[in-house]
C-alpha cells in the first residue's frame, strides 16, 4: 500500500521507508512540471525503499521512467540515496548545491580506511577513551559499502536563482547547517488553498515541525578552514523566518504551517542549548566530557557508539559557535584540549 498525499496545485508526497531508523522515512515530494514530474530527494538506497518510491510514483499517477529530474536538498543517503537508480531508470538529470556535490565527489574518491583514519584521530583529539576509538582502527575486511558510492549530480543547484523546471516557479534558498550545501525550495505561487503567506518551502532537513536536525562539523580530511556549522544553521534559519511561507513540506514528519514560530522555536531551543553548557564549562572539559553531560533522548550509558560518535561532533558545533561568541574559550596547552566558559 503506496502512502501517498496530495498536497494541491501540482505537488505530492510518498514515504519512503528508511532503514532501522527512528525517523521512519522520508517524504519525497513529486512536482509537476510542463516536461513531467520532478522529484525532490529520492529516499534511502535499498530495496524496500525503491518499492516504496516507485509504487508511490504509480498511486500519483506517473511512474519513474516519466521523471524529468530530481533535487536533492542535501547530500544525506535518506534523501540522495536512490538518485543514481531514478537518473538510470528514466534518464532524469540530479541537481544540488555545489558545496554538497564536493562531499559526494570526495566521498565516491575516498577509500574507506582513509575515513576510519581521519576519525580515530578526529575523535582522540576530543577526549574519546581508547575504548571507543580502537574499533575504528580494527582490520577490516573491504566490502562494497553503497554510502560510498553515491550518484554525482549533473546540475547545479545556484542559491537565489529559480530552477529550470518549465511552468515552475522554484527558487533555491540556501540553507547551510545541517550540511555545508543544504538548500530549501520556495515554490513562488499562490498556495491552491489560498492560506496567508508566500508559496510553499520544501524545507528538506533545515526546518522540521517537531524535532531538531543534527548540527556537527562538517567533516572534511582535506580542508583545515575552521567552519562554524551551527552559527550557519542560526543564520539559515532567519532567512527562512524572513520569507515567510504559507506552508512548510519537510522531508521527515509533516507539512505544517506557522513557520515563523517554528524558527522562533528552534532559535530558542539553540540558545537555551548553549546557555546549559556554559554552565557545564564551569569545569574545564573536552568535548567528549561535555557530550556525556549534556542532555540527549536518552542516558549517555544507553547510546551506542554510532551515535556517541554523532553526540561528539554536535557537542563540538555548540563548543565552536561559544568560541566564535567569546562566551567559551580554549585551555591552552592540554591534550586533548579542553574548554571553559568565559
Amino acid at each position: 500500500m503506496a502512502h501517498t498525499h496530495d498536497h494541491g496545485g501540482g505537488v505530492h508526497s510518498l514515504r519512503v521507508p528508511i532503514p532501522d531508523n527512528p525517523l521512519g522515512h522520508t517524504l519525497v515530494h513529486v512536482l509537476d512540471t510542463d516536461r513531467g514530474p520532478v522529484l525532490i530527494d529520492t529516499g534511502w538506497d535499498d530495496p524496500d525503499s525503491w518499492d516504496a518510491l516507485t509504487e508511490g510514483l504509480t498511486a500519483c499517477g506517473t511512474s519513474v521512467a516519466e521523471l524529468h529530474g530530481v533535487v536533492i536538498t542535501h547530500h544525506h543517503p535518506d534523501h540522495h540515496g536512490l538518485s543514481g537508480k531514478v537518473r538510470a531508470a528514466s534518464g532524469a538529470w540530479i541537481a544540488m548545491h555545489a558545496a554538497d556535490t564536493a562531499i559526494v565527489r570526495r566521498t565516491r574518491e575516498t577509500r574507506p580506511e582513509r575515513w576510519y583514519t581521519y576519525m580515530s584521530a578526529k575523535l582522540t583529539a576530543a577526549g574519546a577513551p581508547e575504548s571507543h576509538v580502537a574499533p575504528l582502527r580494527a582490520p577490516r575486511t573491504p566490502r562494497p559499502r553503497p554510502a560510498f558510492s553515491p550518484a554525482l549530480p549533473d546540475r547545479e543547484i545556484v542559491p537565489g536563482e529559480l530552477l529550470d523546471l518549465p511552468g515552475r516557479r522554484l527558487r533555491a534558498i540556501w540553507t547551510p547547517g545541517h550540511t555545508p550545501g543544504h538548500v530549501c525550495l520556495h515554490l513562488e505561487e499562490e498556495h491552491p488553498a489560498r492560506l496567508p503567506g508566500h508559496g510553499r518551502l520544501f524545507s528538506g532537513d533545515h526546518v522540521l515541525p517537531g524535532i531538531t536536525p543534527h548540527i556537527g562539523l562538517y567533516e572534511d580530511p582535506d580542508d583545515t578552514t575552521v567552519t562554524d556549522p551551527l552559527g550557519d544553521y542560526l543564520a539559515s534559519l532567519e532567512r527562512i523566518a524572513a520569507l515567510g511561507p504559507a506552508e512548510v513540506l519537510p522531508a521527515h514528519q509533516h507539512a505544517f504551517t506557522g513557520a515563523r514560530a517554528r524558527v522562533r522555536d528552534l532559535l530558542d531551543h539553540h540558545e537555551s542549548r548553549l546557555r546549559d553548557l556554559l554552565a557545564l564549562l564551569a569545569e574545564p572539559l573536552t568535548p567528549w566530557q561535555l557530550a556525556e553531560r549534556m542532555t540527549w533522548n536518552r542516558p549517555w550509558a544507553q547510546i551506542p557508539p554510532s551515535s556517541r560518535t554523532i553526540a561528539v561532533s554536535e557537542a563540538e558545533a555548540h563548543l565552536r559557535r561559544l568560541v566564535k561568541q567569546g562566551r567559551a574559550e580554549p585551555v591552552p596547552g592540554g591534550e586533548p584540549v579542553t574548554y571553559i566558559a568565559v
